[in-house]
């Protein structure tokens, strides 16, 4: 992983809740929150939360009596996640998911929505999620399907790549698309602990207000920006613009369908 690959600091919170949140991550939220409805009471553990996408859906979806703990390694993206939501049953904590400061079984629920294809070491991310459930309890999590299944960030992506042929920019292939491979998920998990798993694909559509806003989204408001940044300084802009022309040249003037593939992941202690 570069050392730029999971930045989300300076500006890119504010721009990645403001472009990104209902265009890429409010429709994997609910259904993430859909899928522990049924949960009455207890207690909610939430790793690489972000900005509170997920927290806020979990707030909506479940009862006030099930405690919610929002962890995250990125300070700025919880300081940002607790401007949106005050809840009595939410906790924020700075934690690191391969690390956890929770008691063994503390837990009936571990959920994480696009995060681990972020730690460095999935298999101890996932153990710790092992140890910190109780019997019964599941780890929920969703990882992006391969870029190929997500045009409008392939079409970023390829974007941007042409601009640095050189030294070509692939935190979108290399991270956040990178970890798709079922076989290997379910490989981690098991050697984590964990024994009834299930993968199930699930797709959702949503539609950018304009090409310029998905690009500005993707661009600037991942940790791609960082390694733009990196590698060509002052030219994030040009980078912004010449991928808002390209989805124009795909999709159009106007808004902008984006069609998403993810992997939700189920697995039970």
């Amino acid at each position: 992983m570069g050392a730029t690959d999971a930045a989300f600091a300076g500006s890119i919170p504010a721009l990645y809740e403001q472009y990104l949140g209902s265009l890429i991550f409010q429709p994997y939220a609910e259904d993430l929150a859909e899928r522990l409805r049924d949960l009455a009471s207890g207690r909610v553990l939430e790793t690489a939360a972000g900005t509170g996408i997920v927290t806020r859906a979990l707030v909506a979806a479940l009862p006030p009596r099930v405690e919610i703990v929002a962890t995250d390694l990125n300070q700025a993206m919880l300081d940002l996640a607790q401007t949106k939501l005050q809840a009595p049953n939410v906790t924020w904590r700075q934690m690191d998911a391969q690390a956890l400061l929770f008691e063994d079984g503390s837990f009936d629920a571990v959920v994480c929505q696009f995060g681990a294809m972020f730690f460095p070491d999935k298999t101890a991310a996932f153990r710790e999620a092992l140890r910190v459930l109780r019997p019964g309890g599941r780890f929920l999590f969703n990882v992006w399907d391969r870029l190929e299944a997500n045009p409008v960030s392939k079409v970023v992506s390829d974007r941007a790549i042409e601009m640095f042929p050189d030294d070509p920019p692939r935190f979108f292939e290399r991270i956040p698309f990178g970890y798709f491979d079922e076989d290997r998920i379910r490989g981690e998990l098991q050697r984590a602990g964990f024994e009834t798993i299930d993968i199930e694909p699930v797709e959702r559509t949503t539609r950018a207000s304009s090409a310029r806003d998905a690009a500005v989204g993707l661009t600037q408001g991942t940790p791609l920006r960082g390694e733009i940044e990196a590698g060509a300084p002052g030219r994030l802009d040009e980078v912004a613009e010449r991928a808002a022309q390209a989805l124009t040249d795909r999709w159009g003037d106007g808004t902008v369908e984006n069609r998403m593939r993810a992997l939700v992941v189920t697995a039970l202690r």
